[in-house]
């Protein structure tokens, strides 16, 4: 019998069950909402990144069926070949209307916009200046490129600003952050970063994925929220989280949007999105323009939920956002919270090393525009036994 040349990875996966850190997937069973059922249980649901709750509203539904009826269920192609539809032209247009830039162009998803992107760009002569807690898509398409990466502390200007003063003026550089961290839910600092761009002639970019539908005027971002519009030369976004569907895209000037349209390896090489998918993002710019009481409530939720958390003593960071983690430092017991949480009617995510430094371990909270104050309420109470329980907090 044929020995296993695979075998070495069921020692690996029994190491992480011996640490406490191997986590199964949740099934979920219904739609993607607030109070959700996971593994048949229904549960309040705070790991899930639709922040405004467009999983499910009407106008999303609406036109991803009529989309279906109309076109199909699939595109059938590449989008240099034969699968531009104008669903892709009119998203196109409506988020470059939306983002109050020249142009835009939409990828599969959040993860190959950055990777695409970064990659199209530089080349091995190159150089990125890069935040060390940027999101992995941003280090993949950094390593992609062949660039030389050069890694600056988190947020630390004056760290950045040496990296660049030690770089021949000469050389094409990458400045590039998160608009918010995803783990931390802190902002970038856009405005200093801007100002260093400007300084050394950087290529400025932001990856606002959880920004999008989240800050700035109608969800329109980091770079709104900052006022640095015309600043920043490369903005990436997403359709997957708060607008609630799939994808990513990148906005800019219309040269850079051309060029990722005939470079971008993701971009030529992957189906384009199905009709229902592009409908559905349309309507959903719709909605943050006629509907910015939704935003308005989430981060009314995000207020009452911090408080709640930091009152009852648990150490919530650095956090900004409606992403509010609950760091606990040892990942098997980040695991066991977590866990203890599910038993007690609440879904939120453990997260460990390799997504987070290994003394920083927490159970990550993202709360949405549709939950309600009294399931807020319900999750602060199991927070507080299984934290209790734990030892994490005075009892």
């Amino acid at each position: 019998m044929r020995p296993d040349p695979l075998s070495f990875l069921s020692d690996e996966l029994e190491s992480l069950k011996r640490a406490g850190v191997y986590r199964r997937l949740r099934v979920l069973d219904d739609e993607q909402k607030a109070h959700a059922r996971f593994d048949q249980r229904l549960v309040i649901n705070l790991s899930s990144n639709n922040y405004l709750g467009l999983t499910t509203h009407p106008r999303l539904r609406e036109r991803a069926i009529d989309a279906v009826r109309r076109f199909g269920v699939g595109s059938g192609s590449v989008r240099p070949i034969a699968g531009t539809m104008e669903l892709h032209v009119e998203l196109e247009r409506r988020l470059a209307e939306f983002k109050q830039t020249e142009a835009v162009v939409v990828f599969q998803s959040g993860f190959t916009a950055n990777a695409g992107t970064v990659a199209t760009l530089l080349t091995q002569d190159d150089v990125v200046i890069s935040d060390e807690l940027n999101h992995a898509s941003i280090i993949d398409g950094c390593r992609l490129s062949r660039a030389t990466i050069k890694v600056f502390p988190h947020k630390d200007i004056s760290a950045a600003r040496q990296v660049l003063g030690a770089l021949p003026a000469s050389q094409r550089k990458l400045l590039i952050t998160d608009g918010v961290f995803s783990m931390d839910g802190d902002l970038g600092p856009l405005r200093e970063l801007c100002l260093l761009a400007e300084e050394f002639g950087c290529i400025m970019m932001v990856d606002d994925a959880h920004a999008s539908g989240v800050f700035g005027r109608n969800g329109r971002g980091t770079i709104d929220h900052f006022g640095v519009h015309g600043r920043v030369d490369v903005q990436v976004g997403t359709l997957s989280k708060a607008i609630g569907v799939l994808g990513g895209y990148v906005a800019g000037s219309r040269a850079l949007i051309d060029m990722l349209c005939q470079r971008a390896r993701p971009f030529l090489f992957s189906t384009s999105h199905p009709p229902a998918v592009a409908a559905a993002a349309i309507a959903a710019i719709d909605v943050l323009l006629e509907e910015p009481a939704l935003i308005d409530r989430l981060w009314d939720n995000t207020r009452f939920f911090k408080a709640g958390l930091a009152s009852l003593g648990f150490n919530t960071g650095v956090s900004e956002s409606p992403i509010t983690p609950v760091i606990v430092g040892d990942a098997a017991k980040a695991s066991e919270l977590s866990d203890r949480l599910f038993a007690d009617g609440v879904f939120a995510q453990a997260i460990g090393y390799p997504t987070v430094a290994r003394d920083k371990a927490r159970v990550r909270t993202i709360v949405t525009a549709t939950h309600t104050r009294e399931e807020l309420q319900v999750a602060l109470d199991a927070f507080a036994r299984a934290g209790r329980g734990l030892g994490l907090i005075a009892g």
